[in-house]
């Protein structure tokens, strides 16, 4: 039951404060703990990243402030709410804080009561929130992350593959002859095709890091960190055989009894260098479009 509680960082440079907070929200929250600024970003960036801050202002090294301030810059962190509960009482302090982003204020000695009133608050709001992005970033029909979620993780995938001097793999994966199965079996029929090859799709990659995504239509995009040609090749064989097995029939594809998929792939590494992101794809769309000019039911790699 504790996996699925919220999770809240106190950060104090005093034991005494963290264990009096951490005392009074532990039966509600999963608490973790920082005596220094430092380590409130390292925590705030890790797997179990907090959905709350409950931020010291005066510490030695890194102060409240400059926390704050880097938590707000850093585009994984900033969404993250953050309370200020310090002594500071003047109206400026509080102002400076709120200005750097904090969404609350609570000064010391505290209410208890009140501590909780507003972390409760918070976190709920910042529940729904999380709720409200992981709706946008998804596929209403096949329930897998959308282009949005794709385009944020391409951008995310390609600058870490840069800067690391890794290989990045994108594959371009399109349903053969959708069109007339759409003509002779209706839409309904349609939707529940690109269901079942969506989920098909995404049971395929193994690793946490990897993505697959609807695209558009009956277009879908996997994107595949730290795989080189041989492993792009690898998998979207192993999604060319997924759909075959699903054994959706089409009897008005000239392709197949069946309803089938052309891949195109495209890698950026070393020995496949692409000016930009926009140029994977692109490579990847026309590697796509030589599939399909080939037959269809296959992959092709970049030439």
């Amino acid at each position: 039951m504790s996996e699925t509680r919220a999770t809240v960082l106190i950060v104090d440079d005093q034991p005494t404060n963290i264990h009096a907070l951490a005392s009074l929200l532990k039966a509600d929250y999963r608490i973790l703990t920082a005596t220094r600024g430092e380590k409130a970003l390292e925590l705030s960036q890790g797997e179990q990243a907090p959905d709350l801050i409950l931020l010291d202002i005066v510490m030695p090294d890194m102060d409240g402030y400059e926390t704050c301030r880097r938590l707000k810059d850093n585009e994984t962190t900033r969404s993250i709410p953050v309370i200020f509960v310090t002594a500071l009482d003047h109206d400026k302090d509080e102002e400076q804080g709120l200005n750097l982003g904090a969404s609350d204020y609570i000064s010391k000695p505290f209410n208890p009561a009140i501590v909780r009133a507003r972390v409760r608050n918070q976190v709920n709001l910042k529940l729904k929130t999380n709720m409200l992005e992981k709706i946008s970033l998804q596929d209403g029909l096949t329930e897998i992350p959308n282009r949005r979620y794709f385009d944020q993780k391409l951008a995310e995938e390609w600058a870490r593959s840069s800067r690391n001097d890794q290989s990045l793999a994108l594959l371009m994966v399109d349903i053969d002859q959708f069109k007339p199965f759409n003509d002779h079996y209706g839409h309904g029929a349609g939707d529940e095709c690109l269901r079942r090859v969506a989920q098909a799709l995404r049971r395929v990659p193994t690793r946490a890091t990897d993505l697959v995504a609807r695209y558009g239509g009956e277009e879908f995009v996997v994107l595949l960190p730290e795989t080189d040609t041989r492993g792009a090749q690898h998998v979207a064989q192993a999604m060319l055989e997924a759909v075959r097995s699903l054994e959706v029939t089409h009897d008005y594809s000239d392709v197949a009894p069946h309803v089938t998929i052309s891949i195109g792939g495209a890698i950026q590494s070393r020995q496949h260098p692409k000016p930009s992101a926009e140029d994977l794809k692109k490579a990847a769309d026309t590697a796509l479009y030589q599939a399909k000019t080939n037959g269809r039911n296959r992959y092709q790699g970049e030439i």
